[in-house]
């Protein structure tokens, strides 16, 4: 279990939040918590509680920000664990959902985005066990071998291009 101190944006996110769904995501988060490798660092992305690889670590991010690791939010009718090291990682993503399988509960996910509405519908000892498998070095290397295609869409263009963003490569 880490010792690192929960950043105050981060217990406000929470404290904001309906005693209900505290209690469905408290849970959750802990469990990931508990299982983060060290490297990543807890503090509000995006509008919600995330562990990134901050900037001072790597830097050369397509779009300037901490590289987001994993998320969690409250939305209006259910709950998001963004898992984003299964994204471009098809064998840890081909894991998970075997194991998830394994366990006769219904997965309602995307491509990163695990969605639910109790605590039910979770199984922390998976989630715990797939954040505790990619640390910092190889969530680095899928992003890198992954990036060229970040932030180029199909004809090629660089996204952002018309609003001034700049993509580096």
């Amino acid at each position: 279990m880490t010792t690192t101190p929960v950043p105050a944006e981060v217990e406000d996110y929470f404290f904001d939040l309906k005693p209900e769904q505290r209690a469905v995501l408290y849970p959750v988060i802990d469990a990931v918590r508990d299982a983060m490798p060290p490297g990543y660092v807890l503090g509000m992305h995006w509008g919600m509680p995330g562990w990134t690889i901050p900037l001072e670590t790597f830097p050369n991010t397509y779009n300037g920000q901490p590289l987001a690791y994993v998320s969690l939010a409250a939305q209006k009718n259910y709950n998001s664990l963004y898992l984003m090291g299964l994204y471009g990682d098809p064998a840890a993503d081909a894991a998970f959902r075997a194991e998830w399988a394994a366990t006769g509960r219904k997965l309602n996910m995307g491509k990163s985005c695990l969605r639910f509405k109790t605590l039910a519908d979770v199984d922390l000892g998976i989630i715990a066990r797939t954040v505790a498998s990619i640390p910092v070095d190889r969530y680095l290397a899928t992003y890198q071998r992954i990036k060229p295609a970040a932030g180029k869409t199909a004809a090629g263009s660089t996204r952002g291009a018309a609003s001034g963003a700049t993509v580096t490569d």
